[in-house]
């Protein structure tokens, strides 16, 4: 395999160092949209912001229907062999209406606004990575980004359209937000959500209170014995985060619910811990009552194996650039964890330095934009064709 064209790099280079400032423009148009994972027309008019962007510099875009959730854009620079997949997700997690109230604000160089870094900020330095190699004529061989829309609610639309264009892939980069540290993400933790159902026989609490069974106390019972699965030592967490249920105080309760959020280093582990959930929902904690699970949403881990190769290319591209940079764990899943699974290399958290994400207090590096991208475009510009 011969490398990418000399040239490539030192144009795309030269192309972005002239776009900071309107680098930070776009990211301001893009923050002022509000676009919860449940707000399908924000969602969407985000990605119209950035198909037009595209779709002017020539960049054929295609978008993916959904009727629930926001289309998926897949934005291609066309080439030969196995394509190259950059990853956003154009959803936040802030209701509709909160643009109005706190938008996007700027302190010096630090940006502030919903989603700002988490992750308009990752797609911005996309977009205008897009942009960059399309200017500087390709790189031989695709260049495919997917914009998707539903990532912060586990990409129940967006992980499927992953995971086809992820299949032969040569490298995934996802632009996730740059860790506080200015560190990139070399492995993440899996997630798995259980919704848990607890069933079990009202009554009324004072007149015959014996002829009840709690589905309450039973959930309960449960709670302890998941919450005592956790194992800091190897990574395993287990969190109820919401419950709920019954229907007044003077009630035996005879319906509950909860969600179970289990976190997991390697796939190995959630196959070993969900015969132990079972065993703990199907043991009889309080007479008359059952507990049973629904599998909700479900992120693959980002195990380091996968990442190790591209990140030395990173770290090396960073260097050309003019920053040191290096890898990190994190317990937040991504939907680099789906390409990875499939065995595609893969690389996060390549956005903009950010923090406080999923807060009103979230920010965003401006002076992290243009290098992060000349960074990304530098690593993908010199993968060998």
């Amino acid at each position: 395999m011969t490398p990418a064209p000399t040239m490539i790099p030192a144009e795309a280079h030269h192309w972005l160092s002239a776009r900071a400032g309107e680098m930070e423009d776009f990211l301001r148009r893009l923050v002022e949209i509000d676009s919860n994972s449940h707000d399908k027309v924000g969602v969407d008019a985000v990605g119209a912001a950035l198909a037009a962007m595209l779709e002017a510099d020539g960049i054929t875009v295609q978008r993916i229907g959904n009727d629930t959730y926001g289309d998926v854009l897949r934005a291609e620079i066309p080439g030969q062999g196995a394509p190259v997949l950059l990853l956003g997700h154009r959803d936040t997690v802030f209701p509709k209406g909160t643009v109005s109230g706190r938008g996007y604000s700027r302190d010096g160089d630090i940006a502030y606004g919903p989603g700002v870094a988490d992750m308009k900020g990752g797609l911005v330095v996309s977009a205008f990575v897009m942009r960059a190699l399309k200017a500087a004529g390709g790189t031989g061989f695709p260049v495919v980004a997917l914009f998707t829309a539903d990532e912060e609610i586990g990409s129940p639309s967006g992980r499927a359209v992953i995971e086809a264009q992820a299949k032969g892939a040569r490298a995934a980069f996802n632009t996730e937000p740059g860790r506080v540290s200015g560190n990139v993400v070399t492995s993440r933790k899996g997630g798995l959500t259980l919704n848990l159902i607890a069933e079990g026989r009202a009554a009324h609490s004072g007149v015959n209170h014996a002829d009840g069974a709690s589905a309450i106390g039973a959930l309960a019972a449960k709670i302890v014995k998941l919450h005592a699965l956790t194992d800091y030592q190897s990574g395993i967490t287990t969190n109820v985060g919401v419950i709920h249920g019954g229907h007044a105080h003077n009630i035996v309760a005879d319906h509950a619910e909860a969600e179970l959020d289990i976190r997991f280093i390697a796939l190995a582990q959630l196959d070993d811990l969900l015969p132990r959930i079972e065993a703990i929902l199907a043991a009889p904690d309080v007479p008359d009552t059952r507990v049973s699970s629904v599998h909700g949403a479900q992120f693959m881990p980002l195990e380091e194996r996968h990442s190790a190769e591209l990140f030395e290319r990173y770290r090396q591209a960073a260097a050309v650039v003019g920053f040191a940079v290096d890898g990190e764990f994190t317990g937040g899943c991504a939907d680099s964890g789906f390409t990875a699974s499939l065995g595609v290399p893969s690389l996060c958290g390549l956005g903009p330095v950010g923090g406080k994400a999923h807060t009103d207090r979230e920010f965003c590096r401006l002076d992290t934009l243009l290098p992060r991208a000349q960074a990304l475009a530098l690593s993908i510009a010199t993968l060998p064709v």
